[in-house]
């Protein structure tokens, strides 16, 4: 078994990138866990970053099929080239990706290093997975570190207590093009969604009152209910893009507002959707302001070294934790598959046994010391793993029982499961494979 991340973000592509690959994504679990080679996928798309998280049964030297599935299926739905997908994504390994999704989830990846959003939108890639059925076991547990991570790294360390984030930059540098105080501001949102909120919750801190909310999906009247604000109604929207002073785009609608239709007037437009709300071209127009997700990332204040050192040192704590656990977890299901595999030599021995001389005393006698003979025999195996395992060589062990038994071990989908494979033939570099084609 082997885990595994996509990754594509601000860190290694552009933005467009980013939110052309995310349209690509949606029938992945279906067709690659239901029906495919993955045993899980978790998915976390933010403003920023697209990031695949996958499970698959076999060894890293067999995990090039499943990737390249990933990219079909991603470049297909998406419409776009498959060289231009291979080439937006970068790929880590078992404790490798758990080490950057550990990093990721403690704001240490963000454009405004140290957000706490981030958080929250891990928290819910994994709930939502749970939900469509696409989690494996492992990756509930690789999830769930992730979470403990960030809780330590938020208690532990400095890092994100001025609370600024996305939605803060992006306000902050409204501040600083538009004459209105906030609290005079007329304010427009379009969207419902998780940005969206916390647009809300930022607006409101700042003393923001006239706010209203425009969700091209019809959301606007139970969001506003719960989050407060004005709903408005597609008939009363170009109104109040006419009236405000301020838009807030965080829906990221299919087809953003042009400069020809983007009403006339002095007004600052922030754009936070990852597939934009607005026409970059709007940014031309006289008296419109355009700040963007590039421009928040280009604005973001530095963390200070401290900070995130800490972070980085609890990150690296984490992920050591989390491959020993793995580790241990490896090499335990491979002592049972080779204890199971010896008492079943055992058994089958004695029913020869029995059945060529009877259930007697003599023969119940042997059975019970040639189990204990066993169990001997197996005792230095069993201490050899676990050593093994604690100095992260686990593998040596399972390479070995494969070589000497044929017994391949799987990782169970839930620690009280085992499942023993057969050995896995022609496996492939999945580097290799991509230099090749």
């Amino acid at each position: 078994m082997v885990l595994f991340s996509l990754v594509s973000s601000h860190k290694n592509v552009d933005l467009n990138t980013v939110a052309q690959l995310s349209t690509g994504v949606g029938a992945l679990k279906h067709t690659l866990v239901d029906e495919g080679p993955l045993s899980g996928l978790v998915t976390l798309s933010t403003c920023n970053r697209l990031e695949l998280y996958g499970e698959a049964p076999t060894h890293r030297d067999g995990v090039a099929p499943s990737l390249e599935a990933i990219m079909d299926e991603i470049s297909e739905a998406a419409d776009l080239d498959p060289s231009f997908v291979r080439g937006s994504f970068e790929v880590f390994y078992d404790e490798d990706a758990a080490s950057h999704l550990f990093t990721v989830v403690s704001g240490l990846e963000s454009a405004v290093v140290g957000e706490r959003e981030i958080t929250g939108q891990v928290r819910r890639a994994l709930v939502n997975a749970r939900e469509e059925g696409s989690a494996s076991g492992e990756l509930i547990r690789l999830f769930e570190a992730a979470a403990r991570t960030a809780r330590t790294v938020g208690t532990q360390t400095a890092l994100g207590e001025r609370g600024r984030s996305i939605v803060s930059v992006a306000l902050d540098l409204a501040e600083e093009v538009t004459p209105i105080p906030w609290q005079q501001a007329r304010t427009l949102v379009f969207g419902t969604g998780a940005y969206a909120g916390a647009t809300m919750a930022a607006l409101s801190a700042r003393g923001c009152e006239n706010v209203f909310v425009y969700s091209a999906s019809g959301r606007a009247g139970e969001f506003t209910a719960k989050r407060g604000g004005i709903p408005v109604t597609d008939e009363d929207l170009a109104t109040a893009m006419s009236s405000t002073d301020v838009i807030i785009g965080c829906s990221g609608g299919s087809v953003p507002f042009s400069s020809e239709t983007f009403p006339a007037g002095n007004r600052i437009v922030v754009d936070l959707a990852l597939t934009r709300d607005f026409d970059p071209s709007i940014a031309d127009l006289d008296g419109v302001e355009l700040i963007t997700l590039e421009s928040v990332r280009l604005a973001a204040p530095e963390e200070t070294n401290e900070s995130v050192s800490a972070a980085r040192e609890i990150v690296a704590r984490s992920t050591r934790e989390f491959r020993a656990h793995r580790n241990q977890q490896n090499v335990d299901a491979a002592i049972v598959a080779l204890r199971r595999h010896t008492m079943d030599v055992l058994d089958a021995e004695m029913d020869k046994v029995r059945h060529q001389y009877g259930c007697g005393a003599q023969a119940d006698q042997l059975e019970f010391a040639m189990r204990r003979m066993m169990h001997s025999l197996l005792h230095t195996p069993m201490v050899k793993a676990r050593k093994l395992a604690a100095e992260g060589r686990e593998q040596e062990f399972m390479d070995a029982i494969e070589a000497l038994y044929d017994i391949s071990v799987s990782e169970p989908e839930s620690e009280d499961v085992l499942v023993v494979s057969p050995s896995t033939e022609n496996r492939h570099d999945y580097h290799e494979q991509s230099k090749a084609s």
